[in-house]
């Protein structure tokens, strides 16, 4: 039972409330307050909180409050024609899972781009006037599939300068320049950090174009497979091939060259039981390493023999590509583009290394966050997984075959490659893309 005083106490704080709530609809929607600057915001709750006390009550009257909203300010607007720009490059490391790939895509995908991110950065720097590839001549080195990572990405672009065209011919001068790597390494994220910067690439640089090679690596564990088999296939991709069946066929490239040359192919070993297969290459089709990776693992499992590389190479023999799954992405990576002599510059050589020690801060947590979780998997895997070779063990009939995820796919009939369905030619490939372009070209112009 509440007492005529509490009731009265009750129907008070109700009141006001109701009045405060009513008084500030008056003024601005939440919609609206989510606009206003940090500044604005704090300037309308000390308005509130001048209000006397005595008129808490009886907020609801205009009369006695008459707080206007505050006046919206003009954004000012960066002019870049005060500004020179200049041609650089950048050498960058991510990590990949994060991401929908390198590229920038222009329609909307399920995770942001790397190059998405990274022209979000410069033009929230203010050191290119719009987040688009088209507004700075941006060119990439080696273009990496959703989930890959690289330790040493290289990409060209023209940015703002603080120094005039002849200040930028002389090192010298570079102190003075904006401190473009400190700038980003503060906006981007922790998976993505710009590691050195060239401030004046050879004349006709092109990120692209201008690289010797690519390296990769694809990273896996040895488990139950057979480096001995594995390291004979993988000698087999050098040299000068056609690879039309180690990718996806991409229509809209109307690519009819297939040949590319591998540099190096080989096995190696990183420490423990962990290994890598290490790939060098002058340029690379979509998805070639990872299929070439899935190849390797069938030939180190025994499912194939290493002739099967020759066989796959051969187009007389396979003029089409058999149907099979490739690698997974994660354990992929590239590792290092070769260029010409460069100028390339670290942070320390060129900017005040203290304004480095928060991303790096933050860079070295990202790190010891992922170690303790690896650490603490490991722990547990030492307790799940004890008993792992009765569970795991498969009958000369059934296996798993090994995809770089740990998991692979298993059968209960291996299937020989030579015995599989093979997918379309490229020449079906690029007709069909041709006339479904045509199509939409037509119901475009409703002919």
């Amino acid at each position: 039972m509440i007492s005529s005083r509490g009731l009265l106490g009750w129907k008070l704080i109700t009141r006001s409330f109701n009045s405060v709530r009513v008084n500030m609809k008056q003024y601005s929607t939440s919609e609206e307050y989510e606009k206003w600057s940090k500044r604005q915001l704090i300037e309308r709750i000390r308005q509130l909180e001048s209000i006397p006390k005595s008129n808490e009550t009886d907020i609801s009257s205009n009369s006695d409050v008459n707080i206007p909203p505050p006046k919206k300010q003009k954004r000012r607007v960066f002019d870049f024609s005060k500004y020179s720009q200049r041609f650089i490059a950048l050498k960058f490391a991510y990590l990949g899972w994060n991401y929908n790939g390198l590229a920038y895509q222009f329609e909307d995908t399920p995770l942001p781009t790397v190059e998405e991110t990274l022209l979000n950065a410069l033009a929230t720097a203010k050191l290119i006037e719009n987040p688009a590839l088209d507004s700075c001549d941006f060119s990439r080195c080696g273009r990496t599939d959703k989930g890959v990572s690289a330790m040493s990405q290289v990409i060209s672009l023209k940015v703002r300068s603080a120094l005039t065209e002849d200040e930028q011919l002389l090192k010298e001068n570079d102190q003075k320049e904006i401190k473009y790597l400190s700038i980003l390494n503060s906006i981007l994220p922790s998976d993505i950090r710009i590691t050195s910067i060239c401030l004046r690439p050879p004349k006709d640089f092109d990120a692209r174009f201008s690289c010797e090679y690519r390296h990769y690596r694809y990273l896996f564990k040895k488990d139950n497979l057979d480096l001995e088999l594995m390291s004979e296939a993988a000698k087999k991709y050098e040299g000068v091939h056609d690879f039309r069946n180690f990718c996806k066929i991409d229509g809209s490239k109307q690519i009819t060259n297939f040949n590319r040359n591998i540099l190096g192919s080989q096995i190696i070993q990183l420490k423990d039981d962990l290994y890598a297969f290490d790939l060098k290459g002058s340029a690379f089709l979509w998805h070639q390493v990872r299929c070439m990776v899935a190849m390797l693992f069938l030939v180190a499992q025994k499912l194939e023999k290493p002739t099967l590389i020759d066989d796959m190479l051969n187009i007389e023999k396979y003029p089409a590509k058999p149907v099979y799954e490739m690698a997974h992405d994660i354990p992929l990576v590239l590792y290092d583009c070769t260029f010409p002599e460069m100028e390339w510059q670290t942070p320390s050589e060129i900017e005040d290394i203290q304004k480095f020690h928060r991303p790096f801060t933050k860079f070295k947590g990202l790190v010891t966050d992922y170690e303790l979780k690896a650490h603490m998997a490991g722990i547990m895997s030492e307790i799940v997984l004890k008993d792992s070779e009765k569970i795991l063990f498969t009958s000369p009939t059934s296996g798993n075959i090994p995809l770089g995820d740990g998991m692979g796919r298993n059968f209960s009939k291996y299937v020989p490659m030579d015995k599989r369905e093979v997918g379309d030619t490229f020449d079906i490939v690029n007709e069909r893309h041709k006339e479904k372009r045509k199509r939409k070209i037509a119901a475009k112009h409703n002919l």
